[in-house]
């Protein structure tokens, strides 16, 4: 068995735990798997991705993902080759690839939805990004709506499960399949649609960081991430995926982020829910009660964690040709639950206020979001700032503008010139030369 890597701290204090081995730290399990030749998948953080991903590629390690918003590259190799690297000088950081899971007709109108909309911002000229398990872009309330797609699953793209085309129709659904009848928050927004997870609902951490890598260099104005892994009381924000959804948002992308299902206890909150500066959404249920699935804070550096809640209880949208995700209404459309479920609310009611002003930044909007909810008397850690009510969002004034920048003082001499010519000015009029 190999001595302990220099990294041995850092490997032992990583947040994450493998959801199918929990209490089992990532070097533990290096340890167990070393002198095997079967693989396992890491994200190496490294000063330079690309040459790092050459030099590995050279030794025989097979390189997944070489990522964009993130300094790392996803290599899958054995755990002897894995460990090695620990020791490598332009190695920063060391995190296991863990495994991704999504989070499982009257909540529009809850959130005041059609009261923006007879305002003309029904969500035109906006572009959503489903990070997901696909968009079946042939759902009637889709059908013309679903533009650039791409697959990080090895499984080809379609929605084999049906979660994605929930969480689409839910942002944007037409409601053509039931008349109207369950239409989406943003109905004349289109999406584009990035495959993460497969038909069992699994992904990775490097698919998902992958997906969003993809669909911000297609520039949509909101992403919506309605999946995660639950690192119950660990999360601190500083893991793989927060890194790259707190990225997109400063790329001026509005980041809507479920905060997870494993409430009702506190710091329960997953990743990338926990991440510092996106939407982090909790569900509630038409009744204005928190869901009791929905996952609690405070992160483990102590932030209040979700910032807002919308309905995620039995919501009812397009439901994915063949597939039999939550409670199939009919063929068109099925209920399910979950923060799946709110947050893409959430992605709609930012599709609908950047349709009223595109100039908003992501930040104003979680503002507008976070200032104009409805407090439902909740502690924080369990609410956030409330339920969102898209109307107040919408017609409210937001956050205060940015302080002016202070005046620049006159220059000395130009003062004492400028007072001159005004006495000029005044003795000329008083002797008459001026009518």
């Amino acid at each position: 068995m190999p001595k302990k890597s220099k990294f041995y701290p850092q490997l032992k204090k990583m947040r994450g735990r493998d959801v199918e081995s929990p209490g089992i730290g990532f070097y533990e399990k290096l340890m167990q798997e070393s002198g095997k030749d079967s693989t396992l998948r890491a994200i190496i953080f490294t000063k330079d991705p690309e040459a790092y991903a050459k030099e590995a590629e050279s030794k025989g390690i097979k390189v997944k993902f070489v990522h964009k918003l993130i300094n790392a590259v996803t290599i899958e190799t054995t755990a002897d080759n894995i460990l090695a690297a620990s020791d490598e000088g332009v190695v920063v950081k060391i995190w296991e690839d863990l495994k991704v899971q999504m989070f499982l007709h009257e909540s529009v109108p809850v959130i005041n939805g059609p009261k923006v909309w007879k305002k003309g911002a029904e969500g035109q000229g906006i572009v959503v990004a489903i990070v997901d398990t696909g968009v079946d872009g042939e759902h009637p309330d889709i059908k013309g709506k679903l533009g650039a797609t791409a697959d990080f699953t090895e499984e080809g793209y379609f929605d084999g499960n049906g979660h994605g085309t929930h969480v689409g129709g839910t942002v944007c659904g037409t409601g053509a399949a039931s008349k109207g009848k369950y239409k989406g928050v943003a109905p004349k927004a289109t999406l584009i649609a990035a495959k993460v997870l497969d038909s069992s609902g699994s992904g990775t951490f490097s698919g998902v960081i992958a997906g969003i890598e993809w669909a911000t260099e297609q520039k949509p104005h909101v992403m919506n991430l309605s999946l995660g892994a639950n690192v119950q009381g660990s999360c601190d924000g500083t893991d793989p995926v927060c890194q790259a959804v707190d990225a997109a948002m400063d790329k001026g992308i509005v980041m809507c982020v479920a905060a997870g299902n494993a409430g009702p206890g506190s710091s329960t909150v997953g990743t990338p829910g926990c991440a510092k500066k996106v939407i982090t959404v909790g569900a509630s249920s038409k009744e204005d009660q928190i869901a009791w699935f929905s996952s609690r804070g405070p992160t483990k550096d102590g932030r209040v964690k979700p910032d807002i809640l919308l309905p995620g209880a039995n919501i009812v949208a397009a439901r994915a040709k063949d597939t039999s995700l939550g409670s199939p209404i009919d063929q068109h459309y099925t209920s399910a639950s979950g923060t799946s479920m709110a947050t893409p609310h959430c992605a709609g009611v930012a599709a609908l206020l950047l349709s009223g002003n595109l100039n908003l930044t992501p930040a104003q909007v979680k503002a507008k979001l976070m200032q104009t909810a409805i407090d439902l008397q909740y502690d924080p850690n369990t609410q956030g700032s409330g339920r969102v009510d898209a109307y107040a969002a919408f017609a409210g004034e937001g956050p205060p503008p940015p302080s002016p920048e202070p005046e620049v003082p006159m220059p000395k001499e130009f003062a004492i010139f400028l007072t001159i010519i005004i006495a000029i000015i005044i003795v000329i009029v008083i002797l008459g030369f001026i009518p």
